[in-house]
């Protein structure tokens, strides 16, 4: 063990864990005030669900010995076997800090798709849907870029910290989702605004400080290759604030507090699969395009007609598709050990757009189909009295706030 690296990803592990309550606060403030408890809760609820589910199951189906093709696998760490006085294959860093840290990716991405379906699904079906949700699509797209011999992982396909694993198949389970339960009673009829932006912009901080743990603690080291996903990260980020204000300024004609939260996180996801292969120029690049583009799917769900209520699907699948696309166009052999298209390599830019599509329709059609099945059996959508209502007093017998 290096206890260098090894106390760098236990710091970055703790960043990670940061961003879960991040994203509560940056959703609640998004959502109306009647529904800012439900909200906030189902972030961290998913916090405890999910732990308990990696601790089981979730870890060894992820990153166990592959038992299908490259597409899952084993029991070998089933309720963490093998772990305690390991270090972690091809690392210098002790086993349980791989789990840990690799835990707080499995919770976030779950947590991340709440936005999608906030202020109209029902509690109880809620937890079930994360349950099996984090067991038959999170774990298997992780053991594929991830896990020991993943079938994207042998092609060659780069991802360093979760564009294809976490933020497309948040974004495309988010889309599946909200296309499942439908809209809100009232959209597109009536306006539907914020709440509390302060609150917004507060997670939205949380998330850009916890980024640099998901990014540069990826690196599994405290290297060059941490300090280099550092700095392209707030490279990035700051680059698709920019490119989204000015944006929303043409096309909407004012700046917007929103909007410069939102291009930060769409610069943070579309980053994050590039961190640790592209340079300082390439991540302007990068996040002067992610903040355009993730500005573009959100503004176009207006025509589209689909309620995705906090835009998961225009930052997340859009962010981490064009961040993943973009991996294969600018990664450098001298950061990352890879070139990609601009360097004449398109291989690897063939192989990200594999990586993309074939995570896009299995995290859409396995969350779509998991949707169906459990409508079958249970009320997925709040009722529409309770809807009305609002979630925080309907299902929690709680309110946000006591004036």
């Amino acid at each position: 063990m290096n206890t260098g690296d090894n106390a760098w990803v236990l710091a970055s592990a703790a960043l990670v864990f940061l961003m879960t309550p991040a994203v509560a606060l940056f959703y609640g403030g998004m959502t109306r005030t009647k529904n800012v408890l439900a909200t906030i809760m189902q972030s961290f609820i998913v916090m405890g669900l999910v732990s308990v589910v990696w601790m089981l199951w979730g870890f060894s189906l992820a990153f166990g010995p592959d038992v299908f093709h490259g597409f899952l696998g084993g029991t070998k760490y089933f309720g963490l076997n093998h772990i305690a006085g390991e270090l972690w294959t091809g690392s210098t860093i002790a086993a349980a800090t791989f789990v840990v840290f690799q835990c707080g990716f499995a919770v976030i991405t779950p947590a991340l798709i709440t936005g999608a379906f906030a202020e109209r699904m029902n509690f109880g079906p809620f937890l079930i849907f994360i349950a099996l949700w984090s067991t038959f699509v999170y774990c298997p797209l992780a053991h594929w870029v991830w896990g020991p011999d993943g079938w994207l992982s042998n092609m060659g396909a780069l991802d360093f910290a979760g564009g294809t694993v976490v933020h497309i198949s948040a974004g495309m389970a988010g889309l599946a989702c909200a296309l499942s339960l439908g809209k809100r009673d009232g959209y597109g009829e009536k306006p539907i605004m914020p709440h509390n932006l302060t609150l917004t912009l507060v997670g939205a901080g949380l998330l850009w400080i916890g980024w640099y743990g998901f990014n540069s603690g990826s690196a599994l080291k405290a290297n060059e290759s941490a300090a280099m996903a550092f700095l392209v990260t707030q490279i990035a980020a700051s680059a698709a604030v920019l490119s989204w204000v000015c944006s929303e300024w043409i096309v909407q004609g004012r700046p917007t507090t929103l909007g410069m939260a939102s291009g930060a996180v769409g610069g943070l996801v579309a980053i994050t699969p590039a961190a640790g292969y592209v340079g300082p120029v390439s991540a302007l690049v990068l996040g002067l395009v992610a903040g355009a583009l993730c500005f573009f799917a959100c503004y176009s769900k207006k025509f589209l007609g689909y309620d995705d209520s906090l835009d998961v699907f225009g930052i997340h699948a859009v962010g981490g598709a064009w961040g993943a696309i973009a991996t294969g166009i600018f990664a450098a052999k001298e950061i990352g050990g890879v070139d990609g298209l601009v360097y004449g390599n398109v291989g690897q830019f063939t192989t990200q757009i594999i990586a993309v599509v074939g995570t896009s329709i299995y995290a859409f059609s396995a969350t779509f189909i998991l949707m169906f099945v459990l409508n079958l059996f249970l009320y997925m959508r709040v009722p529409r009295d309770q809807e009305e209502e609002g979630l925080d007093t309907a299902i929690h017998g709680e309110a946000g706030y006591n004036f």
